[in-house]
């Protein structure tokens, strides 16, 4: 039976493209990517929205509460075998004012919303993949307005993570491991790093099929 998983993110995940700010083609974006790659064994659903923090509201963008939004979008989704998070880039951003282990804590409430809400096959919980996102990288003039000064946090992001995944019992990856943010504005990722990081992860995932 073929496997659903859904991959839920901001706007790495979405596709955004770091040369002029549109999206992506889906087959140039890493969801799509590895349902290709999967050849078949999994559909892959991109749940992926520009400026998605984990568990921030921002009155200037609202909407973007990852947490707020995740059990009505595990519930239309299901039945999920896999789901994938990869949050955290937005919520680096100095005027939120985070730690690393703060925002990894907030990622503890995504993994407790999962386990909760009970979108596996059968009410039963699915796999979770909690991804670290890609290093912030020498921003442009426009990302730095938001993401200067949030550097270090974003270096920390990896780590913390880890200790949550491993805490809660989840799997963990650190994408940064895998690809590097665009040399064009230090935050998206450029085609060639959104296939690198499909074909990471799904050596992430195969072996959860």
């Amino acid at each position: 039976m073929t496997k659903t998983i859904l991959c839920y993110g901001d706007s790495i995940t979405w596709g955004y493209n770091p040369n002029d700010g549109t999206r992506f083609s889906p087959k140039d974006r890493w969801p799509c990517i590895l349902e290709q790659a999967l050849d078949g064994r999994a559909r892959v659903i991109d749940e992926a929205l520009n400026g998605r923090t984990v568990a921030t509201d921002d009155p200037s963008h609202p909407n973007r509460n990852g947490l707020a939004m995740l059990s009505p979008l595990l519930e239309a989704h299901a039945p999920l075998d896999i789901v994938l998070i990869m949050l955290g880039t937005n919520d680096s951003a100095p005027s939120y004012g985070l730690t690393p282990g703060r925002i990894a804590m907030n990622c503890s409430a995504l993994i407790r919303t999962v386990r909760s809400t009970l979108p596996g096959i059968g009410f039963a919980a699915p796999a979770i993949v909690l991804m670290a996102p890609p290093l912030l990288g020498a921003l442009s003039a426009e990302m730095a307005l938001f993401y200067a000064g949030g550097e270090t946090t974003s270096k920390g992001l990896a780590d913390a993570y880890r200790t949550t995944a491993e805490y809660f019992g989840c799997h963990f990856f650190d994408a940064g491991t895998a690809v590097q943010a665009s040399a064009t504005d230090g935050v998206h990722l450029d085609p060639q790093e959104q296939r690198k990081l499909a074909l990471a992860v799904k050596d992430i995932v195969e072996p959860l099929l």
